[in-house]
């Protein structure tokens, strides 16, 4: 029988170390374990290169190769005839070895020793089974009637905020992902934030991950999956992510920072780029308490389910403000003798603070500012998706601005932070300003 890569990818999930096989230019065979080898297509693999020691020496003389790989759940063995073809030392299969290596690294206490300089890249020339005793391959792990259910789900949504909210909520229902979150794209400021939650104790919403930071960032960075299957410090969130975003000058004050609700200590982690028509729109991203979680059938599952996302992304945000029409409505005036609710707005950055207390910034940040200003001007509750898409004021991306996204952004961070003020949705492209105190506005350079 003919295997391919895709028949055995099981074996290569770094959860048993794989034997490598070469041979010098003279003759003279060497056989070593690799911490990796990982699939890069269905007739590639490739092999992490972390010293020039006998292994790297003899590939570049003689280029071919034997590897043996074993299945980690029935302990079959499986040959492979390769031949090296070049190393890469950058770019998407690079960060995805380096990610899982570093999780190999932390569970067998090798973390600072294990450095991934490149992935050398082999063609399979022939996988056969070698003949020894194996249990029967475990039952279950068929994704498929979840992922249906997911995406008919999915195809069901309308508004782009029950899109968020089924999305995660069907990754538990169906697919038993109970820690997942979705972030888009901060266009043209390399970084993402966090419109959906699902698993976690406070939601995070509105926490930023720069591009390049943890796995989230590598991710979207390279717009490639990127799986690690055991617990490692290099690639957690929470203070490492906050330092990080510090030090590229992401986040200019820690007040403004929202923490990220991500598990302290993940032993499973996968991100998957949601990409549509060459368009990066963001990251899905799940992680778990427990090893080895997700494997090559929950990435193909999530990567499916992202280019869904992406193509429904990108239908609601160009329907978002088809209707420009607004319906006058009386302004409601606050209660009497309520205390003025201070809000602060800093035009450096658009944050904005209630009372001392940080809410939004960036663009989510300036678009409340308009609609308040616009409030306390002449009463104002009515509002369109179009017209502030028009206001030159805004200074809103001319591409990629997802402003229906940060609608929704706002919205969650109003109903977490402020029962006093509220952003209700009145129809495709309309939404409705409440404000149940009086305000007292001030800005500050």
């Amino acid at each position: 029988m003919h295997l391919s890569v895709d028949d055995i990818r099981a074996c290569l999930d770094g959860g048993v170390p794989s034997l490598l096989a070469t041979c010098s230019a003279d003759g003279v065979p060497n056989v070593t374990y690799v911490s990796q080898l990982h699939r890069v297509d269905a007739m590639h693999v490739a092999a992490s290169f972390q010293f020039f020691n006998k292994t790297r020496e003899n590939i570049l003389a003689n280029p071919s190769a034997v590897a043996e790989v074993i299945d980690p759940r029935t302990a079959a063995r499986y040959r492979l005839q390769l031949r090296y073809r070049h190393t890469e030392s950058a770019g998407p299969l690079f960060e995805s070895m380096k990610a899982k290596l570093s999780g190999i690294a932390a569970l067998t206490g090798m973390s600072g020793i294990f450095k991934l300089q490149g992935a050398d890249v082999y063609e399979v020339l022939a996988i056969t089974a070698v003949p020894n005793p194996a249990l029967p391959r475990p039952p279950g792990g068929n994704l498929l009637p979840g992922l249906r259910r997911v995406s008919e789900r999915l195809a069901a949504q309308t508004r782009m905020d029950a899109l968020f909210d089924t999305l995660l909520q069907e990754l538990e229902a169906a697919l038993g992902i109970g820690h997942a979150m979705l972030l888009l794209c901060e266009a043209g400021a390399r970084k993402l934030y966090t419109v959906a939650t699902r698993g976690y104790p406070s939601s995070g919403v509105g926490a930023e991950v720069p591009f390049g930071a943890g796995v989230i960032g590598i991710c979207a960075e390279q717009r490639a999956p990127i799986r690690i299957a055991y617990m490692t410090a290099e690639y957690a969130y929470g203070r490492a992510l906050r330092e990080s975003a510090l030090a590229h000058g992401m986040l200019e004050s820690l007040e403004t920072q929202i923490p990220f609700p991500g598990m302290p200590a993940p032993h499973s982690q996968l991100a998957v780029p949601v990409i549509g028509g060459g368009e990066l729109f963001g990251v899905l991203y799940a992680e778990s308490a427990q090893d080895r979680r997700f494997g090559y059938d929950e990435e193909d599952a999530l990567v499916a389910l992202a280019a869904q996302l992406a193509g429904l992304l990108r239908a609601l945000r160009e329907a978002a403000d088809d209707d420009a029409a607004v319906p006058t409505a009386a302004a409601v005036p606050p209660q009497a003798g309520r205390p003025a609710l201070v809000v602060r707005h800093y035009r450096a950055d658009h944050s904005v603070f209630f009372d001392d207390a940080y809410l939004i910034k960036g663009v989510a940040g300036a678009i409340l500012w308009k609609l308040l200003g616009a409030h306390a001007a002449d009463g104002r509750v009515e509002f369109s998706n179009r017209e502030l898409r028009l206001d030159a004021s805004l200074k809103l991306p001319e591409i990629v601005d997802n402003l229906e996204a940060r609608l929704i952004l706002l919205r969650k961070r109003l109903a977490e932070r402020c029962g006093h003020i509220g952003i209700e949705p009145t129809g495709r492209g309309r939404f409705r300003l409440r404000v149940e105190r009086p305000l007292q506005l001030e800005e500050f350079d």
